[in-house]
């Protein structure tokens, strides 16, 4: 996982992303609304983007900010019926679920 406090991990990370989309330093930062100078201070000055601004970088690319952080291995994709569940899920009101988390304590060893 990326350590958001290490500017060289964090840029070598958005460069390594920027590299294999095959983007300038200005075409990334027109997709992310951000300045070619900001990206060079991550880069030449070792400067830590805030927050804000590498979440619209991630934006661009594609991806959420923890996926950014985790290593190829780190995130764990849906199997189908996990995402069928969650599609179910986010269906319910309020009371539904409650109702079904209730169910589930009851069910477990």
């Amino acid at each position: 996982m990326i350590d958001l406090l290490d500017a060289r991990a964090v840029y070598e990370r958005l460069d390594d992303l920027r590299v294999a989309r095959g983007w300038t330093h200005y075409e990334l930062a027109k997709r992310a609304g951000v300045s070619t100078s900001a990206i060079y201070h991550w880069r030449d000055r070792l400067n830590l983007p805030s927050l804000e601004l590498l979440d619209a970088v991630c934006y661009a690319f594609g991806i959420t900010v923890a996926e950014f952080m985790a290593d190829d291995g780190d995130l764990v994709a849906l199997t189908s019926e996990q995402q069928s569940l969650l599609q179910l899920w986010n269906t319910l009101t309020s009371d539904k679920k409650k109702s079904i988390l209730n169910l589930m304590k009851t069910m477990q060893d």
